[in-house]
Order: C-alpha cells, then structure tokens, then sequence
C-alpha cells in the first residue's frame, strides 16, 4: 500500500518547470535557475544572534516560496526578533512553542505548515549555506529522487575543521543505520535534507529531539522513497558559538536505529503532530 501511495505522488506532482531552469544537460548552476517551488522549515532554539541573518539569507533564494520557522521555547530574545522579521515578508510564517519540546517535534511542526512542492530543513545557524538549495533540488526536479541528503563528507565545497570525535561519531551512526536500512548514505545526520512534500507530509514522525533524523531515514527507507545525496560545504560551530548536539544524542540516535528499523515499523501514514498552545504569526 505504501509503495502504491508514493507512486501516485510521483504520478501528480507537477514538474512543468519554467525553461530557463536549466541548460540543454539539465545541470542546474545555482539558486537563481530553480523556480520558486520551496518551503524551508527552520526550528530555533535560542538563535537571537544568527536567527535575522539566517532568514534574511533564505529568503534572497530564488526557489524559496514560503519559509515556516518554529521558536522551541527559546528564552533569550530570539521570538521578538522573530515577529519583527515576519512583518517585512508575507512568505515568512513565525510559529512559537510553549516550551521547548526538542528539535524533532519543531520540524514536525513546521513541516505540518509547509505548503510548496519541496520542503528542505534549514537550521538557523550558519552552519548550511542557503545559497545551496539548487544542489539538493536537482535530483527533485528533474524527478528523479523523493528526498535529498546534502552530505559533509563526499568531499565538496568548503569545510571548518573542528571536533574529530563528532565526525567519528557521525561517521558510526551512518554505517550502523546503514546495516539496518540497507542504504549507502554518507551521513544520515546532516540537517540539510529535501523531500517531496507530499511525501514527507505522509510519515507520522515521533522522536521528539535529535532522533528524527534517524527516524526519517529508517521510515523513507521501508517505503521505498527513491534517496540521493549532494556533496554541500559546511561550516560547523564549536559549543561556545552554539553548538547543541552531544554525545547523549549519539546514544539517542542508536537507540532510533533500533527502535525504527526492527521493533516500530509502522510508518504511520498522516499529517505530522503539531505542539498545543503554539503561537502563530
């Protein structure tokens, strides 16, 4: 039924792209040759610093139609800048958690609000560079892939060296949820992800904090989503600048990989949870 479910998506989603969006070998060359066709779902915590510049960013990119960001209970000033920037832009949505309920149940509900062809997660740091989207929608565009994994490691662009036991780590995580999923991903863990709306709207996602990541994979994987990865730069923070994710999500993430590829299979197939007592703006 699932399997049945994804072809029909494939079958209506509508890839009448404008011709200028790509040259006669179908390479697209940058942001400004993809069509507005984007929802970028942003989830901050705490980002008052970067979270303005990050948008600002976003929403210079051709392809972006909607941008949907979710403040998880931040305390430190980052939802009044948040109001004062969606009162610039009506593509922008600014969506508040009464408390922070964790990274996992912020996309959740931002990807219950997305409205364009593709959504893609952005973090609101600086760590991912907008001006990168083109390369995780080539494979979307042109219909050949439902979700897009833009990798740290398949060696492209420019990457800040920072801490070996993360990337260890990230490098671990991948192999085992590999076994699992049967998968040749290079990094299950990066933030950089694109899908099919239609088709991410359709996995009833539960991890409430880093572990989504985990889950998305294992659940795209069992329904047989058609997966690519994009070699994308990096540019990592360290803790001071505000890094979150620790080693406690390193043992989360292996718990995931065995919760959703051999005990909860279910894929769930319905609109994703959103928060109660959320404010919208």
């Amino acid at each position: 039924m699932v399997r049945r479910v994804i072809a029909k998506l494939r079958k209506t989603v509508n890839l009448a792209w404008h011709s200028d969006t790509e040259d006669a070998s179908g390479v697209l060359h940058g942001n400004a040759d993809v069509a507005p066709c984007l929802t970028v779902v942003m989830p901050v915590y705490n980002e008052a610093a970067t979270v303005s510049h990050v948008i600002a960013n976003v929403l210079r990119q051709r392809p972006v139609q909607q941008v949907v960001v979710v403040d998880d209970g931040s305390s430190d000033g980052t939802w009044p800048v948040l109001e004062k920037c969606a009162a610039v832009d009506s593509r922008l949505c600014v969506v508040r958690h009464p408390r922070n309920f964790g990274k996992g149940m912020a996309v959740r509900t931002g990807l219950a609000r997305a409205t364009s062809q593709f959504v893609i997660i952005q973090d609101a740091d600086l760590e991912y560079d907008p001006a990168e989207y083109y390369l995780l929608l080539g494979p979307l565009v042109s219909g050949k892939a439902d979700a897009v994994y833009g990798s740290r490691f398949l060696g492209a662009g420019a990457h800040r060296v920072l801490y070996f036991w993360h990337s260890l780590g990230n490098k671990v995580l991948t192999l085992f949820s590999n076994m699992a999923t049967d998968l040749n991903l290079t990094d299950v863990e990066t933030c950089f992800k694109a899908f099919r709306r239609e088709l991410i709207q359709n996995v009833r996602l539960k991890e409430m904090r880093f572990g989504f990541e985990i889950e998305i994979t294992a659940k795209l994987s069992r329904m047989g989503a058609r997966i690519y990865e994009v070699p994308i730069s990096y540019h990592g923070r360290t803790y001071r600048e505000g890094k979150k994710a620790n080693w406690r999500d390193g043992l989360s993430a292996l718990r995931c990989i065995v919760k959703y590829n051999f005990f909860d299979r279910a894929i769930g197939l319905g609109r994703p949870a959103v928060a109660k007592d959320e404010r919208v703006t």
